[in-house]
Formats: structure tokens, sequence, C-alpha cells
């Protein structure tokens, strides 16, 4: 009965893949400087790969810039629009003054369903 037992090595042990044969790419190092903290971010490229000109900072989370030959990079502003709110698209279908007025016909609307219309009777909760 030995002889037909199943034979393993123990999960993790070991990876059975070997790295015979196995051509690596190009690589090329490149530096990242922080402006707020002066901390130096290295990271490594593909040779072919255009690195980004920012990097987020591993000390601070600021924006690091790209260094070539020791210099800073220049980052340019192409114009691309910042993220837009939900604000900024309501604003952009309806007037400051609509809105002031719907908000005020939604409010009634909730005031009386709520039946908290004008009674002075009745205590307010909260603030």
């Amino acid at each position: 009965m030995a002889d037909r037992s199943l034979r393993g090595i123990r999960l993790g042990a070991q990876s059975l893949q070997s790295e015979e044969g196995v051509v690596f790419m190009e690589r090329t190092q490149t530096a990242y400087t922080c402006d707020t903290c002066g901390h130096v971010t290295t990271l490594m490229f593909a040779a072919d790969a255009e690195p980004p000109a920012t990097w987020e900072c591993r000390a601070c989370g600021a924006e690091a810039r790209l260094q070539i030959d020791g210099k800073p990079v220049e980052v340019e502003d192409n114009g691309d629009k910042s993220g837009r709110t939900h604000w900024d698209m309501l604003l952009e279908r309806r007037t400051r003054a609509e809105l002031e007025e719907l908000l005020e016909e939604r409010l009634a609307f909730i005031r009386a369903r709520r039946g908290a219309g004008d009674d002075p009777t009745r205590e307010r909760i909260g603030a």
C-alpha cells in the first residue's frame, strides 16, 4: 500500500518555476523629487517606456517631479479640466435662483407632508 501513496510538496514551500531561459526587459532607474519635503523617490521603468512627469511622494503624499540629469522637469499644464463635482454639473444646468426656488418648493412639500407647517405649538427637536 505504501507504493501507491501520493507524494507531493508542502503548500508554499517552493516554486516549481525557474528563471532559466527568461530574458528580462531592459530597465532604467527614474528619480522623482518632492518639492514639499525634499524626499527622493526612485522607481524602475522599462527602458522604452516614457516615465510620467509627476509621481506621488511616498513620504508625505505630495506631488513629486521627475528629475532628468539631476534637474527637476517643468510640468506642463495641458489645460485638462479637473474633475467636476455634482455641484458643478448642477450649476451647468440651472441658475442659482432656480435652485433656490426648487429648494423652497421641496421644503414646503416636506413640511406639509410631515405636518410641521406653521404650527407654533409644535416643539422643534434638535437645533
